[in-house]
């Protein structure tokens, strides 16, 4: 249920049930929610010819023999990638899905954590596709690191939820950065949830 109490912890398959399937992969969201996932995260980055596409680097490096840039390569290019063998020969064929494939696996109740890898110009682009998607607002939750696509997404479309990701590094003084107030005042800046 979309609806949790505190008390209650969601299950949020991350790239999928990525442990069992090759990770950011109809597969892998197919087998999370198999599994009793109460929501899936994929990350997501712009092709050159302006698809959106679920993979989590900038290249695929980690997931290929080839090393195609995403940003550099058109759908077709990667969608001749098999994305699967490197996790097992039972995956060999899969493909690098489209943001609009990965959306249309999510069933009734069930949440989608959209990450946006790349910046704030994939914005117009993934609003529109979720719009298509028939999901409801509050099946659609979009978190980054990048605080201007959070923004954006504000923006456009307030009406969905938008998280701002960070991390917090300690010097060797004991300094720990960004600081607090940092944080919080980027948070208002940026209208994030």
């Amino acid at each position: 249920s979309i609806t949790a109490h505190a008390n209650e912890p969601l299950i949020v398959a991350h790239r999928g049930a990525s442990k069992n399937a090759p990770e950011n992969t109809i597969p892998a969201f197919k087998l999370a929610w198999k599994q009793g996932a109460d929501a899936i995260e994929g990350d997501f980055h712009q092709t050159k010819d302006g698809f959106i596409v679920c993979i989590h680097d900038k290249d695929t490096n980690k997931v290929s023999k080839a090393n195609l840039v995403i940003k550099d390569s058109t759908l077709e290019d990667l969608r001749s990638l098999d994305v699967g063998r490197h996790h097992s020969r039972r995956f060999k064929g899969t493909v690098i899905p489209t943001l609009t494939e990965v959306l249309a696996t999510v069933p009734e109740g069930k949440k989608i954590y959209i990450e946006i890898k790349s910046d704030e110009s994939i914005v117009p682009a993934l609003i529109e596709e979720i719009k298509e998607s028939g999901l409801k607002t509050a099946q659609i939750v979009v978190i980054s690191f990048d605080e201007k696509a959070i923004h954006s997404l504000k923006t456009i479309a307030p009406q969905y939820k938008a998280m701002w990701l960070s991390s917090f590094k300690e010097n060797a003084s004991g300094k720990i950065t960004p600081s607090i107030e940092t944080v919080l005042k980027t948070l208002k800046q940026i209208k994030a949830d």
